[in-house]
């Protein structure tokens, strides 16, 4: 009896193997590793360190400097406001030309699908330079024309750097999700339509009432990813940092781990930090999660 179990399980542990190999490897070493280096700190001998170094056991003493500096937490703060505003225009924007592009009356949809998906095969860094054109005085026709008509357009300032940012992820990504939203939109049931349109329903209460709430798996999906990459943000602003002085090196908190870790030679500090940040995109992703799935259950 055992045996013949053995054998029926021995297919799916074959199959699971590499996944779990690589799982283990790739994601869980990882972390485990930054956990660890995270909880040492490196002393040099000598005035300049030029007698060698070594690490000491610092329990929790890279994580409370962390807190103490304040510099880390100004950067998750800022990139949790920019979350706020970034991933509801983010996951507004995709849904509406989801929609948009699912409409029966809609013409072109092969093209503008491509053409609202095409800035996402565009590498970020490529389209950080793209748009730091864009930004930069003297060099952008946006500031040109908008001085032409009497306006002061500064895209790379203190109060709108940030935001100029937030404009090239929303760029780059909004077709992404649209197009994760679009597949699920095309799984919707025509019979359900075809149910609301006997009904009675116009084109609006059809999307609000039936599509909409059959689609949320995909919204809720691509606001999971869309709050992770708001915490993970690093390539935009460190493109921009060289056109502005307002794009510091701890901006962002990936800049301020990458800043520690390569420029400072602190890699512990920086091993902290990226577990804190690991921390926080953990529980503001299963919090919403939990959210939404509370007032599903509800």
């Amino acid at each position: 009896m055992a045996t013949g179990k053995r054998r029926r399980l021995s297919p799916g542990i074959g199959f699971l193997a590499p996944f779990c190999l690589f799982f283990l490897l790739f994601f869980i070493v990882p972390i485990g590793y930054a956990l660890y280096q995270s909880l040492f700190r490196t002393e040099r001998t000598g005035l300049y360190g030029e007698l060698g170094t070594h690490q000491v056991f610092a329990g929790f003493g890279n994580y409370t400097t962390v807190f103490a500096e304040g510099a880390f937490v100004q950067s998750v703060l800022r990139v949790l406001g920019y979350a706020v505003v970034q991933v509801p225009v983010m996951i507004v924007l995709a849904t509406v030309l989801a929609l948009l592009l699912d409409a029966a009356s809609a013409r072109g949809v092969r093209f503008f699908r491509s053409a609202f998906f095409l800035p996402y095969g565009v590498p970020g860094v490529i389209a950080s330079i793209l748009w730091g054109f864009l930004y930069t005085p003297g060099i952008s026709p946006l500031v040109s024309i908008g001085g032409h008509l009497g306006l002061t357009l500064d895209f790379l300032g203190p109060t709108t750097v940030l935001w100029s940012i937030a404009n090239i992820v929303t760029w780059q990504f909004a077709g992404y999700n649209m197009l994760v939203i679009i597949a699920q939109l095309k799984a919707v049931p025509g019979d359900l339509l075809e149910a609301s349109r006997i009904d009675g329903a116009n084109a609006w209460q059809a999307i609000w009432h039936v599509k909409l709430p059959l689609i949320r798996p995909a919204i809720v999906l691509t606001t999971v990813f869309t709050i992770i990459g708001s915490l993970q943000l690093f390539t935009e602003p460190l493109v921009l940092q060289p056109l502005t002085a307002n794009v510091t090196s701890t901006y962002t908190p990936n800049i301020a781990a990458y800043a520690d870790a390569f420029s400072n030679n602190n890699y512990n500090y920086a091993a902290a930090e990226a577990v804190l940040l690991a921390l926080i995109a953990a529980m503001l992703s299963f919090g919403f999660l939990r959210l939404v799935g509370g007032r599903r259950r509800g």
